[in-house]
């Protein structure tokens, strides 16, 4: 007799197992999915609700926690699901059906395109994001690329490295970092985007919490708007992408630049960071935002120190969760100096290492300033997959 133990964190292990010993290959990839592990937190439930789970958990060998208002329920994927099912659930859970129909649709089937104006970019491979800042007091380029032929040389680079979308940026938000107005904003991006535009680069996708700003970069040629601020800084900015038909990063930040350090308390960050990303992916889908041009960025960083960054991304499926494509930016961020002492200058080693984390984690898409050394070790990272 041997016992042995298959890794349990891809279903890879149990369906070659399976296809070791004669199974069809659909047949296998079913059931190994079945047969992933899967860990529901449910908050804000009745008491009739948690008795109900507790009652079900027993019957259907699931292990739960629970306490006042919350459950904790794990199995195996295949135990859960009939959760999800009006005929085979009690009437004491149905209530519980449509956030299970949504968390299981976004576990099993995640989001296998980006749609943005006039495109449709595909996740299958990571998406890298090419960070091109024009603004004078950038964290890292120092206002490098400000200038118009510094900032389309860059430009060229990024995307001979690989870049799938290139991120344009007029405004720093650094901590501490002056807001700039939109009208010098404008100035700053706009001839640039429209220049690359014309020299067929990107796709492009403008940085900016402005929607002013995303209308003259948007009507000059930009496909995606990518707003820090997650809609909190002008509320008109989603009915702005909406009226254009184009895409939408919506980055998880708390108060300003300016204040966002100071807001870097939770209980439960991973979970409270998706938390406050749907509330605000509804809000754009109820502005006219269509909802397969809707990405979510956690926002490393931002209004988070460095322990609750790394335990964001060792969590980012919990993000992922959410059913929407995550976009990640951790390039050459305080916490991967905290973690490895390099100055901001020489983190890209340390920022193409959380990529390939990131990726392993549910991330698709890839916002960094050295596209070619992010790209390679996402292609490591990418392999692995591939070889499920």
């Amino acid at each position: 007799m041997k016992a042995t133990a298959l890794a349990a964190h891809t279903p890879e292990a149990v369906r070659a197992a399976l296809a070791a010993r004669g199974w069809d290959a659909q047949p296998a990839s079913f059931a190994a999915t079945g047969m992933q592990p899967l860990v529901v937190l449910f908050e804000d439930i009745t008491e009739t609700e948690r008795e109900a789970l507790v009652r079900w958990s027993a019957r259907g060998g699931a292990d739960l926690l629970t306490g006042d208002g919350w459950a904790l329920l794990a199995a195996a994927a295949s135990r859960l699901a009939p959760l999800g099912r009006h005929d085979r659930t009690t009437a004491d859970l149905e209530g519980l059906i449509p956030e299970l129909v949504r968390l299981f649709t976004a576990w099993a089937d995640p989001p296998r395109v980006w749609r943005i104006a006039g495109a449709e970019l595909p996740l299958a491979e990571p998406l890298l994001i090419g960070i091109l800042n024009v603004t004078p007091d950038s964290f890292s380029d120092g206002g490098r690329f400000a200038g118009a032929d510094a900032a389309l040389a860059q430009a060229e680079r990024l995307t001979t490295d690989g870049a799938g979308l290139l991120d344009v940026g007029g405004e720093s938000t650094r901590p501490g970092a002056r807001e700039v107005p939109a009208a010098e904003e404008i100035e700053r991006v706009v001839p640039v985007i429209a220049a690359l535009v014309r020299r067929g680069l990107g796709p492009v996708s403008v940085d900016t919490r402005k929607a002013a700003v995303a209308r003259a970069a948007l009507e000059a040629g930009a496909a995606a708007v990518n707003d820090v601020s997650g809609l909190a800084h002008d509320a008109a900015l989603a009915g702005t992408v909406a009226a254009a038909g184009a895409a939408l990063i919506l980055m998880h930040m708390r108060g300003t630049p300016d204040t966002m350090d100071g807001l870097a308390t939770y209980r439960h960050v991973a979970v409270e960071v998706a938390a406050e990303l749907r509330a605000v992916a509804e809000r754009a889908e109820g502005a006219g935002v269509a909802r397969a041009a809707i990405a979510v960025d956690p926002g490393f960083g931002f209004a988070k120190n460095a322990e609750q960054n790394w335990r964001l991304l060792d969590e980012l499926a919990t993000i992922a969760g959410l059913g929407y494509p995550v976009v990640v930016g951790p390039s050459r961020k305080r916490f991967l100096g905290a973690a490895t002492g390099r100055p901001v200058e020489d983190r890209d080693r340390a920022t193409a290492a959380a990529c390939a984390l990131a990726w392993e984690r549910g991330a698709r898409a890839f916002r960094v300033h050295d596209v070619a050394l992010a790209r390679e070790a996402l292609l490591v990272a990418r392999a692995t997959t591939l070889a499920r």
